[in-house]
């Protein structure tokens, strides 16, 4: 699938701007911006290194500035806007083509007869970017400037500062040092060492003031930021010449951009092949896999991280979302089968696995690792219980006996510490065999919104998805305990008693499922979309799992479901017709929050549907039907990949994050179930 576009995107900025970019360099950090050029949110940036991977994101280049000279006309390639809302200079007019190549952005800027190619990449496993240019037609040299503008910050704050930074030479560039106990920035270019190539590098220390961020103040956030113009660069290009600009925070990185990218492509070419080979084949012989998965399984590939800890060096995990979100248990634990077993990564799989078995404390995984310190944060009760599941997708796909053997016992913990109670008031009621959960103040299932002290959708009690999940992981501890030749009778004993009591979630007056059971206010029969895994979570249906609700229930479920709550991307966190139902997610952090989980459509749902409509009317051609919007979805926003959440309200606009884990492996697995 080409994602490409001409003038009629590029040359207009309302819709050049609005579609993101990113790449990733596989310890967390990361580049991105817009196809026009000019940044629009604090998150925009040639390099935001992980300086404690996968953590520690900090923003080092922010852009580099671009202007040409041919046949002694200027050509102003970059965007700026400013904070009065002035546009200046207007690059993006220069734009003649972008395509997404791989992941790698690609831009043909047109001047005059001449065209000059501009791609974009990281080095995997360091903070190193590449910026290639090749003046790939002319008929007289061109002569480049690139004034790079850099910064030092997390990549959540933003800059307003006077502040000196060092801007010291070094053999083919320079170093920026923020202050005595920084990282080093080096900004570098084969250029300066070929000594017949005419190239230069002046240091600078000049602040360009008040640069417009668009998003930031549609977000209620701070709306502009200033960057540091630490140095210009100058080379002249021959037609069919080439040069590089690399930003590392390594003092010699590689500076060959042609062996870069190829490695770069060979990489993204072997994921690809990995895919082909591992996935199902189709149901009919002539049908082929749209060439779109293909975007989503490099898409995939940006999510999965380095997460080093003792004893396993290489671990590995899963950024939720970017730009600006970290490692989540929940969200690592939802998105492992799809980004890894469907896209044929058995060994990621596994090491992910061994590596939250470290982080389990009173039988619970984090929910996440926070961007400063090291002390993971336990509030949740799902990301666990997904865990369980994330084990049982990896097992039934490799067999492996012996990673079984060694998460056996923290796996018994777990369910040992659930029974007799852990944090938040965690605990299995052992009246109705249900689990329980929640404490004032606390937000423990996936619709956690918080604003200061208030919690938009507290759910205290027995959420329906939690108690879906709780059954899944006692059938699959069962499992596993028979396959070890463990006890398993008492594992199955408790799953019996929660099967017997799920009944007590069907709402016979509505035709669906109540969403929580037993809360201070009692039973919640407010529609929402949680009631969908009762069907949908793997396991229904094999060997083990008793269905948690008759045939004609599920069916209401995902009936219900469908009318009230699909929509093209993903379903609504909340009916339409409920009183607190927001279909627009915008304005202040304190609106935003406050429609999160209240009518935002959200991504990631959209595979619980397809897999719980295929179980429920079999029909696979139907469930893919489903799937496919996603396909031009690719092709704004975050380009490539997949946003986080959608309006609820038509159009269903994207929102949150551009590119969400969840969300990508949740279209990938249900793609594949529907073709197995």
């Amino acid at each position: 699938m080409r994602i490409e576009f001409g003038r009629e995107i590029c040359g207009e900025l309302s819709s050049a701007q609005t579609r993101e970019w990113l790449v990733t360099n596989g310890i967390g950090g990361y580049a991105s911006g817009t196809v026009a050029g000019l940044l629009s949110r604090r998150y925009h940036g040639l390099l935001i290194a992980a300086l404690q991977p996968p953590l520690g994101r900090t923003l080092l280049l922010a852009k580099l500035d671009e202007v040409a000279v041919y046949d002694r006309n200027t050509y102003a390639l970059h965007t700026n806007r400013w904070a009065d809302g002035s546009v200046d200079p207007h690059g993006y007019r220069q734009i003649e083509y972008f395509e997404l190549e791989g992941t790698i952005p690609m831009w043909r800027f047109a001047c005059a007869d001449a065209l000059l190619e501009k791609r974009i990449w990281m080095q995997q496993g360091a903070n190193t970017t590449y910026v290639r240019y090749t003046l790939s037609r002319a008929t007289q040299p061109l002569k480049l400037t690139l004034t790079a503008l850099v910064n030092y910050r997390d990549h959540h704050g933003d800059t307003h500062s006077h502040e000196q930074m060092n801007v010291s030479p070094v053999e083919r560039g320079i170093c920026v040092t923020a202050e005595p106990n920084a990282t080093p920035l080096y900004l570098l270019s084969d250029a300066l060492q070929e000594p017949l190539r005419d190239a230069s590098v002046t240091p600078a220390h000049n602040w360009y003031y008040n640069f417009d961020l668009a998003i930031e103040r549609e977000r209620g956030l701070t709306e502009s930021e200033d960057h540091l113009h630490a140095a210009t660069f100058e080379v002249t290009l021959n037609p069919g010449e080439s040069i590089v600009f690399v930003a590392s925070t390594t003092p010699q990185p590689n500076l060959d951009g042609s062996k870069a990218l190829k490695l770069h492509r060979e990489r993204e070419q072997k994921l690809l092949n990995l895919w082909k080979h591992n996935r199902p084949g189709t149901i009919a012989p002539n049908q082929k896999w749209p060439d779109w998965l293909d975007r989503l399984v490099l898409a995939a590939d940006q999510f999965i991280v380095n997460r080093p800890v003792p004893d396993i060096p290489e671990g590995k995990t899963i950024i939720a979302g970017y730009p600006w979100f970290s490692d989540w248990g929940r969200d690592t634990m939802i998105s492992l089968p799809g980004l890894t077993i469907a896209t044929g990564r058995l060994e990621i799989a596994r090491s992910i696995l061994l590596t939250f078995a470290k982080y389990v404390v009173r039988g619970t995984i984090p929910n996440r690792f926070p961007d400063a310190g090291d002390v993971p944060e336990y509030n949740t009760v799902d990301a666990t219980l997904w865990y369980f599941e994330a084990i049982r997708s990896y097992y039934d796909a490799t067999a492996d006996d012996e990673l079984l053997t060694e998460l056996f016992p923290v796996l018994a913990d777990i369910i040992d510490w659930h029974c007799r109670g852990t944090r938040y008031n965690i605990h299995l009621d052992a009246g109705d065999g249900l689990l329980y959960a929640g404490a004032a103040g606390m937000q423990l299932t996936w619709m956690d919104a918080k604003v200061d002290d208030w919690v938009v959708t507290p759910r205290i009690g027995k959420p329906i998805e939690i108690n879906a999940l709780w059954y899944c992981a006692l059938r699959t501890i069962a499992k596993f305990a028979r396959q070890l030749g463990k006890p398993a009778r008492e594992y199955e004993a408790i799953a019996d008693r929660t099967l017997a009591k799920f009944s007590r979630f069907w709402n016979p007056t509505t035709g669906y499922c109540y969403d929580l059971l037993d809360s201070p206010a009692g039973d919640d029969a407010v529609l929402r979309p949680n009631q969908i895994f009762a069907v949908s979570l793997p396991g229904r249906g094999a060997k083990g799992y008793a269905p948690l609700m008759p045939p004609l229930q599920q069916r209401g479920i995902v009936d219900a479901c469908g009318r009230s709550l699909l929509t093209s991307y993903g379903l609504r966190s909340l009916a339409p017709h409920h009183p607190d139902y927001q279909g627009s997610y915008s304005g202040t952090q304190f609106q935003r929050d406050g429609a999160y989980h209240q009518g935002t459509t959200w991504g990631w749902l959209l595979g619980a549907f397809v897999l719980a409509h295929l179980q429920v009317h079999g029909d696979r051609a139907q469930a893919k039907q489903y799937l496919e919007p996603i396909a031009q979805h690719l092709l704004a926003h975050g380009l490539g990949t997949c946003s986080e959440i959608f309006d609820g309200d038509p159009p269903m606009t994207a929102r949150g994050c551009i590119a969400q884990a969840w969300t990508v492996a949740a279209v990938l697995q249900a793609w594949v179930a529907t073709e197995q």
